[in-house]
Formats: structure tokens, C-alpha cells, sequence
């Protein structure tokens, strides 16, 4: 039999239907109401990133979403408490011989050439027709180009029809799922940039739970920029609908005081005992509710039961743990979905507080008793002067130029002269190594990871390119402002010590 192609309305700008995640369909109904009131929120707020058109209608069991990017599909499933989304091919009147007809017409080539279907249809409302009469007669129709599979078929035909239209569509991509974003309040996370923070993060996150970000940097600037550019991709595409912030708490005085004050073997349990009561502070600035860290049981020193009850004793929020029972390698799946794997795989560690034989198994009682004599002034101030980053609002170029350049050589520090051989030979900074600085970038490989770098040129603006390549690979290295000039203005001015050796 012939059937008919009718005429029927495609789309100027797509049209999705987006299906809710079990999370929100199982709540009661005054906060299911609620929280789907903020996925449509957060849905605004992903579609308003991808700039075009964009148009999302809120009903009881779906969402309907109009948004003319091509990419809108993968943007609404990566909104937690999306369930699944579904681009519709065709939206009718909900007539049986229409759907059938129109059907037959949208996807008679796509079963001919996969073989084998089936269809799936869902009605709500009243019709003279039921969902099984869909099925039946729009599979009878599709039958000639393929066979009948409702096990596994190669394509699935789908028809939803409501009470005043019917929406057919084939396939779907499955949503993130969670929570919406926003409600379940606000915590803090302490982040460090390597692979569990952010994934732990993550984890919170699609529970709904808004999250401000700590960081107590223990390394400088090409450090802090590596974890901005972590916690600008849990911003940017995991926190629709929020303003996540970067707390950024300068540890360097806090370490000095451990170092000087504190046993070796304790320094890593007092360190992070500081680091809880940073998170702390700002914690309860924001009216926070908890802490989150990125700890698993076992995966290092400080994270044994005993030492982390040690800890956790100075906390009085709670601290929720999400990674504390997953192994390494589950966290680095995790961070390859959550898409900061490959940046924190170039997160340098920075261990120069560990000691070789660090405590494994300490009390409260004991840690105390390791801070009696250190400084807690000095927290207090850090977390009172710490930068606060909008990380949303930063942009590629914030991510790179604060970051490149130093007015000072930090001590230890490997200084690369990148000028030519005859203004080397006139003057260098003592202890300068003569760099060609195409060969820097070429051989960067054979560089140490373990050292910090100052490179020089004649005006500091060559150097800051091989730099801002080098700090993307996870070197902690930088340029000096102002170039050969004012490295030896300011060489000048320091006092005068046998490790400079002698001037060219």
C-alpha cells in the first residue's frame, strides 16, 4: 500500500525534548516544582553562552527547549538534572494517519539503510487512538525497508503525543542526570589541581550543591594559573546557573612558620589542618554549609583513618569526602568525563613540604600539641588578603599575561638568558645559562619539572611566549618584566652574596 506524504511543519530554529533525570521525577510535588523551576534557570544560563536563539518552555514532565546552535544538544545534556535529550524531527497535530504518514516520510531511508527498528510511542491525554495503535501501524509502515527488532534494533523511532500535538524523533543523548545546580545550598571546595579535587568537585556539583573553590597556593603564580584554568572548566561547563569564585590564600608565611616550628615528620598533617581552617573561614564568610576535599583513604600520608581524624578535628562544618572509597583509576576516568584529566596531568607536585618519612597514623591530641608554637596570625591574615577570581568572568587572556611575569629571581631559581651571545658576554645575571630560544621551546623536554625558571631577553616580551608555553606543560617558569634592563637594575640593588659569582 502507497502511503501518502502529508504535509507537516518542520522547524525553522530545532526544537529538543528534554526528559527530566529520576532524581527530580521521584521528588514530591511542591519540590519537584521548585527544583525544575531552577533546571529551566540553569538551561537559560547554558543556552546564553552558546549565543543565537533560544527559547525553553517549562511543562510538568518535559522540557522544551528551542536554541538554533548546533551544539545546543550536547549543551542541555551536560546540564545536571537533565535526564536525556531528543532533537524532534517533526512536530503535528496529534492525528494518527498524520503520525503514520509523516512518520513513514522522516524515516523510511534511515531504517532502509540499519535494517532492523522499532517504534516506541508515549501519549498523555485524550485521543481516540492508543500508544500501542502508534506502534503498530507506524511499524507496519516502516516494514518494508526493514525488520521488526524491539530487543536491540539499529533504530528507534520515537512518538510522543500530548494533548494538542505529537513529536516524532529518533535517538536521544543521555543527560549528566543529578540534581539541578543550586538546590541543595553552597559549600566550599578545597582544590589543589591535581586529578581529585576537580573530580570530587564535580561529584558535589551534580548533587546540586553550589560551590566556591579554595586554594591555598604553596608555589606561585605559573601554579595558581594551572588550577584557575582547572576550576575555569568547572565554571564553564559544569556550573550553569551559579558564579563559582576562586579563593586564592597565599601559604607561603603559613609554611615558613610549619617549617621552622613543627616537626618534620607532622608537617603534612599540620598543613592540612591550616588548609581546613582556610576553607573554614571563607566557608562560613559565604554562609557555606560544609567542605568538600578530593581525600581518599589510603592515597597518600595525611589521608590514612588515623590521620585524617586528626584532621577533620579541626573543622567544625562537615566535610564531605566523595572520592573516599574510589581507587586512582577511577578517579582519572572521572576527570577525563569531567574534561580536566589533561591539564591536571600537568600539574607539577609540589612536595617540598612532605618529609621523607612523614607520620602515618597520628591523633588530634598530637597534631595540637606540633601547633602550639606556630603562628596562627599568619592564617588569619592570608585568608583576609586573598585574591578572589570571578571564574566565569575570566577570560583567555586573564588565564595567561598576570601569570608570566616576575619583578624579582626567586631563590633557587634557574635563570635562562635569551639574548644574543654578544650582549650575553657584555653583562648576564650571575649564574645565567645562554639560551638560543628557539632551542628552549624545542628541547623543553629535557628540562627538570623540579626547578623554577626565570627567562630573560632584551625586553622581556620574546621570553614571555617561550614562557607562556612552557607553564602550559606545567613548568613553573616566568619572564622577567622589563627585560635585560631591569634584571640588572634590580640585580644591582641586591646585596652582595658569593652565590652571584662573578658578572660578564
Amino acid at each position: 500500500m502507497t502511503i501518502p506524504v502529508l504535509s507537516y511543519l518542520m522547524l525553522d530554529i530545532p526544537l529538543y525534548l528534554v526528559r527530566l533525570s529520576p532524581d527530580l521525577t521521584t521528588k514530591a510535588r511542591r519540590t519537584r516544582r521548585r527544583f525544575q523551576n531552577r533546571l529551566v534557570k540553569n538551561l537559560r544560563d547554558a543556552l546564553l553562552g552558546l549565543g543565537g536563539q533560544h527559547h525553553v518552555r517549562n511543562k510538568w514532565d518535559r522540557i522544551y527547549v528551542q536554541a538554533d546552535h548546533p551544539g545546543a544538544a550536547q549543551r542541555i545534556a551536560g546540564v545536571f538534572g537533565v535526564g536525556s535529550v531528543s532533537r524532534v524531527d517533526a512536530r503535528i497535530p496529534p492525528d494518527l494517519e498524520q503520525i503514520v504518514a509523516v512518520g513513514h516520510d522522516l524515516y523510511r531511508e534511515r531504517v532502509g539503510r540499519h535494517r532492523t527498528f522499532a517504534v516506541r510511542a508515549r501519549r498523555s491525554g485524550r485521543h481516540p487512538f492508543r500508544s500501542r495503535d502508534v506502534c503498530i501501524q507506524l511499524g507496519a509502515a516502516l516494514n518494508p525497508y526493514g525488520a521488526v527488532d524491539l530487543d536491540a534494533p539499529e533504530v528507534t523511532v520515537s512518538v510522543e503525543v500530548r494533548e494538542e500535538e505529537a513529536f516524532l524523533f529518533c535517538g536521544r543523548e543521555e543527560g549528566v542526570g543529578g540534581l539541578p545546580l543550586g538546590v541543595e545550598g553552597k559549600a566550599v571546595c578545597l582544590i589543589s589541581g591535581g586529578f581529585d579535587s576537580p573530580v570530587a568537585a564535580w561529584l558535589v556539583l551534580r548533587r546540586g550543591v553550589s560551590l566556591d573553590y579554595v586554594f591555598c597556593n604553596l608555589a606561585g603564580d605559573a601554579y595558581e594559573r594551572m588550577v584557575a584554568s582547572i576550576n575555569k572548566v568547572l565554571a564553564d561547563r559544569w556550573s550553569f546557573g551559579d558564579r563559582p569564585r576562586l579563593h586564592v590564600v597565599d601559604f607561603a608565611a603559613v609554611v615558613d612558620d610549619l617549617r621552622a616550628k613543627a616537626e618534620p615528620r607532622y608537617w603534612q598533617v599540620v598543613l592540612k589542618r591550616f588548609m581546613y581552617r582556610a576553607a573554614e573561614a571563607v566557608a562560613l564568610e559565604l554562609k557555606a554549609e560544609a567542605i568538600v576535599t578530593g581525600e581518599a583513604i589510603g592515597q597518600v600520608s595525611s589521608q590514612t583513618l588515623g590521620n585524617l581524624r586528626a584532621i577533620d578535628a579541626v573543622a567544625t562544618l562537615p566535610v564531605f569526602r566523595p572520592l573516599l572509597g574510589f581507587d586512582k583509576s577511577w578517579i582519572l576516568e572521572r576527570a577525563k568525563e569531567v574534561g580536566t584529566a589533561a591539564m591536571s596531568a600537568r600539574v607539577r607536585e609540589y612536595c617540598a613540604i612532605t618529609p621523607e618519612r612523614p607520620v602515618t597514623h597520628s591523633s588530634p591530641e598530637r597534631v595540637a600539641a606540633q601547633e602550639a608554637d606556630l603562628d596562627l596570625s599568619l592564617l588569619h591574615q592570608a585568608v583576609v588578603e586573598r585574591r578572589v577570581l570571578d571564574l566565569r568572568a575570566l577570560t583567555p587572556v586573564d588565564l595567561v599575561e598576570p601569570y608570566l611575569f616576575v619583578d624579582q629571581v626567586p631563590g633557587g631559581a634557574v635563570v635562562l638568558d635569551c639574548r644574543p651571545a654578544t650582549q650575553y658576554h657584555a653583562w648576564h645575571y650571575p649564574g645565567a645559562e645562554l639560551q638560543v630560544p628557539d632551542e628552549v621551546a624545542s628541547r623543553m623536554k629535557e628540562l627538570s619539572k623540579e626547578r623554577t625558571y626565570v627567562l630573560y631577553c632584551e625586553y622581556g616580551v620574546q621570553t614571555a611566549h617561550i614562557v607562556e608555553l612552557m607553564q602550559r606543560v606545567g613548568y613553573e617558569a616566568y619572564s622577567f618584566r622589563g627585560g635585560a634592563t631591569r634584571l640588572r637594575d634590580w640585580a644591582a640593588r641586591q646585596p652582595a652574596s658569593g652565590e652571584f659569582g662573578e658578572m660578564g
